[in-house]
């Protein structure tokens, strides 16, 4: 048996709070720019109490990865190859506007760890990221082969789903000074664009 003690309800409180924190700032900042003295402060805790939970800025990152990815990968393991292409692959699109709408935070997190040349997540990306996106993209070519969409390369159509999606919560700012939109209205606006705009490039 581990000699482990399980965390006590504040442990986990504390855990969830530095976390959550560590996100705002990685998210805002990247991690290269994001510094220890910002995750506490932004957590309302001391440096050292900080570091008595995580070690390092690394092991903050590397734990925010973590649950990134296990959630990020969930809409595109859901393509079902015995489904309908168009309404698999439309559904997975709207999948990516959701989570653009519902965890910006988490997404802008990815993007400045891209953007920086994925110095602490390339491992992930050439793993798991890589092998999933090939597992589908032989799907999509299957149904490319068999007819039952349009010609489309299947790795751009992946590249340009995470696009058109993403771009909503990496460019937020962008948008809202462009059009000026009622809360998240827009999101809605996009929703119905873009599955128009999907629908009519793999509709035969």
């Amino acid at each position: 048996m581990s000699g482990l003690k399980p965390r006590t309800r504040i442990q986990k409180r504390n855990s969830e709070t530095i976390l959550d924190a560590a996100l705002d700032v990685f998210s805002r900042n990247g991690f290269r720019g994001a510094t220890l003295d910002q995750i506490a402060k932004e957590a309302g805790l001391s440096k050292p109490n900080l570091l008595y939970y995580f070690p390092s800025k690394v092991s903050m990152h590397r734990a925010l990865i973590d649950a990134l990815m296990a959630n990020w990968l969930d809409p595109l393991r859901e393509m079902d190859a015995d489904g309908d292409p168009v309404e698999e692959i439309v559904a997975y699109v709207l999948r990516k506007l959701d989570m653009a709408r519902e965890f910006p935070r988490e997404s802008r997190l990815f993007a400045n760890e891209i953007v920086q040349g994925a110095p602490n997540i390339m491992d992930k990306i050439e793993g798991e990221l890589k092998d999933l996106v090939n597992e589908k993209a032989a799907v999509i070519a299957h149904w490319v082969e068999t007819g039952h969409v349009r010609a489309v390369d299947p790795y751009h159509l992946i590249f340009s789903i995470w696009a058109t999606t993403q771009h909503y919560a990496d460019f937020d700012a962008q948008i809202r000074g462009i059009i000026s939109p009622v809360g998240d209205s827009h999101f809605d606006d996009a929703r119905t664009f873009l599955e128009t705009m999907y629908r009519r490039m793999l509709a035969l």
